[in-house]
């Protein structure tokens, strides 16, 4: 007997009031890194109104003006409308960054210090994070969020490009796919919540959106007769950005990731750097998740990994394929030990962290796109070895 479900996920887009605060952090984390990519920094925005207040902890050589950093990532966004009561040039921004705390800082040093175990690098907090991947798409990630992300990116590119007046920022969308015996088989419905002027009618947004978001973005073959479009569903989306709601850095933690299929530790990412484990770990996870199935190991794999602060080498390394994998679990797990190290601060040599990359993250998700370096493939020969050697021994 076959097996029917329906699995939904949502993404967001830029000018979403949590994703206007993800930015905010990003940017102030890019800016530290170009100029000290030995910066420490836990940066966090919350939006409001006309009011951006970031607070946090910082440590770095680099001459930040904070100021210019926000205004420029509000402007990017396209918060620059005259009816816009937050505009890139009128927020009032309140600064609440101080450095680092010593205690944090002398268990992410390498180097001795009282109490601490080992003079290595060790994490920047406790914590567990899982990476994800599975073969549903050329992305290696679930259908559901990939085509939520898919529709958030296509709504910008045309509201940017200028050829469509009434766009405004602030988004979601929304996709449920129809799995049959664990294969995405329709689409089941489309959400599209886009901020608009006054002055459209919905009608109009409806038929447009149709037209020129979703039906270039979803597969043909995905769409059927009984697709349900709900597009702008509340009737009128005029208030919106931090106008109508606040936002929060690290409050869409399940659209970075996986899109609610995938497990997440809790761990935010956006406006850390790469010593804080919650983000350069969920990395590393996924980019060994990602191997093991590009190399033909599984067709689904996830990978979590756990951490005490202060201390190097993670306290648990654990594979799960979830009964799809072409050899046991447990010798995967030891093939990817031997491929990869879980240092901290290997993770960061290994995917070379220490570089102003992370805007380019903020939106659309962390994971399934190429240019990211946790996103390679670069191990599957590495991986297929070591797991042979150890299914002879």
């Amino acid at each position: 007997m076959s097996t029917s479900f329906v699995f939904s996920s949502e993404s967001v887009g830029e000018g979403h009031p949590d994703k206007v605060a993800d930015l905010i952090s990003d940017s102030v984390l890019d800016a530290c890194l170009a100029q000290d990519p030995t910066s420490r920094v836990a940066c966090e925005t919350l939006v409001k109104s006309n009011q951006v207040a970031i607070a946090g902890e910082i440590t770095t050589k680099a001459k930040i003006n904070y100021e210019e950093v926000v205004r420029a990532a509000i402007r990017d966004i396209g918060y620059t409308n005259t009816d816009d009561v937050f505009h890139a040039d009128q927020v009032f921004i309140t600064n609440w960054l101080t450095k680092q705390s010593p205690d944090i800082a002398q268990g992410v040093d390498a180097k001795k210090a009282k109490g601490k175990k080992t003079a290595e690098q060790g994490a920047g907090d406790q914590g567990l994070m899982f990476g994800y991947a599975c073969n549903e798409t050329p992305e290696l990630m679930p259908t559901p969020i990939i085509f939520a992300h898919r529709l958030g990116r296509k709504l910008t590119e045309i509201r940017k490009s200028g050829k469509v007046k009434w766009l405004r920022p602030d988004a979601k969308s929304q996709v449920s796919v129809r799995y049959v015996d664990g294969k995405p088989t329709e689409v089941v419905n489309v959400v599209i919540s886009t901020q608009h002027t006054a002055d459209v009618e919905h009608a109009e947004i409806e038929q447009y959106l149709i037209k020129n978001v979703v039906k270039p973005v979803i597969p043909a073959h995905m769409l059927t007769e009984n697709t349900e479009f709900l597009i702008n569903p509340t009737g009128r989306f005029v208030v919106g950005g931090p106008q109508g709601d606040s936002g929060l850095t690290g409050r869409k933690i399940i659209v970075d990731t996986y899109g609610g299929w995938g497990r997440h530790g809790g761990g935010a990412f956006s406006g850390k750097d790469p010593s804080k484990v919650d983000r350069s770990a969920a990395y590393m996870c996924r980019w060994v998740a990602k191997n093991i199935v590009a190399s033909g190991l599984a067709p689904i794999a996830e990978l979590q990994l756990a951490y005490a602060i202060g201390y190097p080498n993670p306290v648990s390394v654990f594979v799960d394929t979830f009964d799809t994998g072409t050899v046991p679990d447990a010798i995967i797990a030891q093939a990817v030990q031997k491929v990869f190290s879980f240092k901290p601060a290997d993770i960061i040599k290994q995917l070379n962290l220490l570089r102003p990359i992370y805007r380019q993250t903020t939106n659309y998700g962390h994971f399934g796109k190429d240019d990211l370096p946790w996103e390679q493939t670069n191990k599957v020969a590495a991986l297929k070895s070591a797991v042979k050697a150890l299914s002879k021994a």
